[in-house]
């Protein structure tokens, strides 16, 4: 069941009928123009510019709401599958596929066919960097970030937020490399700057600067920032999200903290101006400075979301509040009225249907409207994870050659359980590669890693070296049980009082947030790490050893309550990546029985 709240402009496009143009208390929302099976699908995303607006739905199809179609021919449907994410900006929209593709559309992307969305991932040169892992669309560029961890750009460099210098290009239609070794962009949807942080946690900059929405001090000649520039004074702890709109910039920060089972304080800090049409205010906040409120400071209430538009910012708190500031004049604010506001503003909001569930809520800014969805987790699985790692190239251990030369990597590890742990087969791939393209071995080794028949063809040429009947949590299980075989593919350790255990960084990447943000963050890191979990009770790190490879619970292991609490601890210790059913619904069930 889907639950959309709406608020703001309803023009361009228009997405209610029969309705006024300003709609300033928070409504439902209904999809009018779909059919009853359309209606039941849940929703994702809503991701909405200026000129259109799409939903996302959980599986994997989009409609868009578009300013040049006809009310009564909204909403379209968009011809891709399996889509991912979309991100709409003021004068484009992208669209990133499970399969890493993007499709992009708009003025500045194909002049030519402005209307048609076109494979820009394809048109990078580099072809071992064509699987895109995250995309945002600024206000008329968009920004790629590949399995490789690099950072491409597309579309208008006007104020330099390419990284470029905007007198000598003004514009590109295929991607251009601006930085490699980035964890994450962060643009918005009306802005022309880009955040980039990289994986030492150093955020750099570039782009219009001239309201200081990049935190960066400026001078006559450097409003605009064409070159990527290191941004200090970063307030201390880890950076969760950046938002942007076209005079500001909104930082999530969360506090560290040593004791891990405890909830951070999460807190905003915001920089540029927001402009007060009306009134005529303009004040410069020229570094990340803290958005201090009595409706989000107190102890028991903490940040979960926020989302920016063009000159307005809505927040989501645990405390089930929905706060905005900035612009209102279409009423985007919710207050009912079209009174804007310097400072943040509680909106009364209708009953929701999911409010125990409030985390899974998610605020959505257009450009003169706003959204607040629901969206429950999608739990990812051990094959989605894999594919995810095979892209990823830093703990690749074995190398294949295609038939121009292009060296293709995988994971040793993977391939000897794939293959029938047999030395001869792995051969026999080398041979198969040698004579296929990159793109056809890209597309071997996804369905060696998924167990998907993905290209029937390449599957029949394959299928013989392979075991595609074994699911991979039992592939996955076999590397635990046979600990003496595999002891040399198990680089990390975990030290837990005076016992020591071993797990090779593959599975731990699969498995954990926390880890794949401590391998991932260094570069060709390949030493041994130690940890210490001596919190955790022998039982309940034994639960998380097994459900780390298996995906399922020790049949000999008794669970009692106190196990379950640990670990609901532990869980967001390890920043436990889950697949569905997840584990605390099942050790809950094992201990009822």
């Amino acid at each position: 069941m889907n639950e959309i709240i709406f608020f703001g402009s309803n023009q361009n496009p228009i997405l209610f009928k029969n309705k006024p143009i300003k709609i300033l208390k928070p409504i439902q929302f209904k999809f009018e123009n779909e059919n009853e099976n359309e209606n039941e699908k849940q929703i994702k995303q809503i991701s909405s510019g200026r000129f259109s607006t799409i939903f996302l739905f959980k599986n994997g199809k989009a409609i868009e709401y578009l300013d040049e179609n006809d009310s009564n021919q909204n909403p379209k449907k968009i011809q891709i599958e399996n889509i991912q994410k979309v991100s709409v900006g003021d004068h484009n929209e992208a669209i990133l596929t499970k399969e890493g593709n993007v499709f992009a559309k708009g003025k500045y992307i194909n002049p030519k066919n402005p209307n048609e969305f076109i494979n820009i991932s394809s048109l990078i040169e580099d072809t071992n960097d064509r699987i895109i892992e995250d995309i945002v669309s600024g206000h008329r560029s968009i920004y790629l970030l590949t399995s490789n961890q690099n950072v491409y750009g597309i579309g208008s460099n006007e104020f330099g937020q390419l990284g470029f210098d905007s007198e000598t290009l003004k514009k590109t239609e295929k991607p251009i490399l601006m930085m490699k070794n980035v964890s994450k962009i962060f643009s918005g949807n009306f802005s022309e700057f880009v955040f980039l942080l990289n994986s030492n946690q150093e955020l750099f900059g570039c782009g219009d600067n001239y309201f200081y929405q990049l935190g960066l001090k400026r001078t006559r000649n450097n409003k605009i920032l064409s070159k990527l520039t290191k941004i200090k004074n970063i307030p201390k702890g880890k950076i969760i999200d950046i938002q942007s709109g076209y005079h500001h910039s909104i930082m999530l920060i969360e506090d560290e903290q040593k004791k891990k089972s405890k909830n951070p304080k999460r807190k905003l800090y915001s920089c540029g101006t927001i402009l007060l049409r009306l009134e005529g205010k303009m004040k410069f906040i020229k570094k990340f400075t803290q958005i201090k409120s009595s409706l989000f400071e107190n102890d028991d209430d903490n940040i979960l979301d926020f989302s920016c538009g063009n000159d307005h910012t809505l927040i989501l708190t645990s405390k089930s509040k929905l706060i905005s500031f900035g612009n209102n004049e279409y009423g985007q604010l919710g207050t009912e009225d079209t009174k804007e506001q310097s400072i943040p503003i509680q909106i009364e909001l209708p009953k929701l249907r999911f409010n125990e569930n409030i985390s899974n809520y998610h605020a959505s800014c257009g450009y003169s409207n706003s959204f607040l969805y629901y969206s429950p987790p999608s739990f990812s699985n051990l094959e989605e994870d894999l594919i995810k790692l095979f892209r990823r190239k830093e703990f690749c251990d074995i190398s294949f050659k295609t038939e121009n030369g292009e060296i293709i990597k995988a994971h040793k590890l993977i391939l000897k359980y794939r293959l029938n742990q047999n030395q001869n087969q792995i051969e026999k791939l080398q041979e198969i590669i040698s004579k296929k393209s990159i793109k056809e071995s890209n597309q071997i080794f996804e369905i060696i890693y998924s167990n998907r028949i993905i290209n029937p063809k390449l599957y029949s040429e394959i299928k013989e070296i392979i075991n595609l009947n074994e699911k991979i949590e039992e592939t996955m299980k076999r590397i635990y049980l046979n600990e003496n075989e595999n002891e040399n593919e198990k680089d990390f350790i975990i030290e837990r009082k005076e016992k020591q255990y071993k797990f090779p960084k593959l599975i731990l990447i699969m498995r954990s947030e926390l880890y794949r943000g401590m391998f991932l963050s260094v570069i060709n890191d390949k030493s041994n790490k130690v940890t210490d979990y001596s919190e955790l009770s022998n039982k309940s790190f034994q639960i998380f050893e097994y459900w780390i490879y298996s995906n399922q619970i020790k049949d000999e292991i008794q669970i009692t309550q106190e196990i379950i609490n640990e670990i609901k601890i532990g869980i967001d210790y390890f920043q436990l990546n889950q697949t569905n059913p997840n584990l605390i619904d099942l050790l809950i069930k094992k201990f009822q029985n």
